[in-house]
């Protein structure tokens, strides 16, 4: 009889801290990457022509269009180089003012 009490108090102790693992492990993975993933959306939802912006390969451009999923970005000072990208590939934006 004093076995079943002892094995059910440890099984309460066990969850409890498993619990606890649990809910420090959301606080510290899961809830920063739901908080930048609204970051960068809100960012993307804001992009207009003549922003300058970075790529997730680190390369500086300027906006030339929009679509709902792609964007033109025109590199260097060559204003003949424009690559169509999508626009989860843009990393930051620099508004112009």
């Amino acid at each position: 009889m004093l076995l079943t009490g002892v094995g059910a108090g440890g099984m309460l102790q066990f969850a409890i801290i498993w619990g606890l693992f649990l809910a420090v492990m959301y606080f510290m993975v899961m809830r920063p990457q739901k908080k930048e993933q609204k970051r960068l959306a809100a960012m993307l939802s804001s992009l207009e022509v003549g922003d300058v912006v970075v790529t997730t390969s680190g390369f500086y451009g300027v906006l030339i269009d929009i679509t709902d999923e792609d964007v033109i970005v025109e590199f260097g000072s060559n204003r003949n180089c424009r690559i169509p990208m999508k626009k989860s590939a843009i990393q930051e934006v620099e508004k112009q003012n």
